[in-house]
């Protein structure tokens, strides 16, 4: 039986970083009450799963499955510009994370699975030299997190991951790579160093 981080719903739940661009870390972060979850995970984690939710809100906006009101923009009293709450200890680094509608609450859940590795010998025929087909089972996550929030959340959430991937690095006028302060080699310059200026 997995450890189960649940948040129905958080007082607060928002994607984080820690460290200097190009060298952040960046975290899923859920509070309520005295209960504080980090998961640590990738930057393209954030923007996939900030974008997914941002769509998910606009097809209930279009096609009218909500009966609460699913806000086109992030409400002004749900802007979160704060710091991830301290201290951040790191429960598990996610892998899977599944997006899905409640209808019944109307809440947006979101489902973030630890990394697994799983070990698979494949046996191979020795007649034939090929490899045979078989169902790879993956074992139970120890622990998942789990978040059902308001659909005024959810908005707050995606716009939130969305400044959070942008604050980065600037990117190069010329190849597009990120810049650090120093500047970077840059591709289209013949390998000489440009800086952001």
């Amino acid at each position: 039986m997995p450890v189960v981080h649940r948040f129905d719903p958080p007082e607060r739940f928002v994607p984080g970083t820690v460290g200097e661009p190009g060298q952040r870390t960046f975290f899923l972060q859920a509070r309520a009450g005295n209960q504080v979850t980090s998961v640590a995970l990738e930057k393209q984690q954030v923007q996939i799963l900030g974008e997914r939710v941002a769509e998910l809100l606009d097809e209930l906006i279009s096609t009218d499955e909500s009966e609460t009101t699913v806000p086109a923009m992030t409400p002004v009293a749900m802007i979160d510009n704060d710091p991830l709450d301290q201290p951040i200890e790191e429960e598990f680094r996610a892998g899977t994370i599944t997006l899905s509608w409640d209808v019944e609450d109307e809440r947006v859940v979101i489902e973030v699975f630890p990394v697994v590795e799983v070990e698979v010998e494949l046996p191979v025929d020795a007649a034939e030299q090929e490899l045979i087909d078989l169902p790879i089972e993956e074992p139970e996550p120890e622990e998942v997190l789990l978040v059902r929030m308001t659909a005024a959340m959810a908005r707050s959430f995606a716009a939130r991951a969305e400044s959070v991937v942008g604050a980065g690095r600037a990117p190069c006028p010329f190849c597009g790579g990120p810049m650090d302060p120093e500047g970077h080699l840059c591709p289209r310059s013949n390998g000489y160093r440009r800086t952001r200026s």
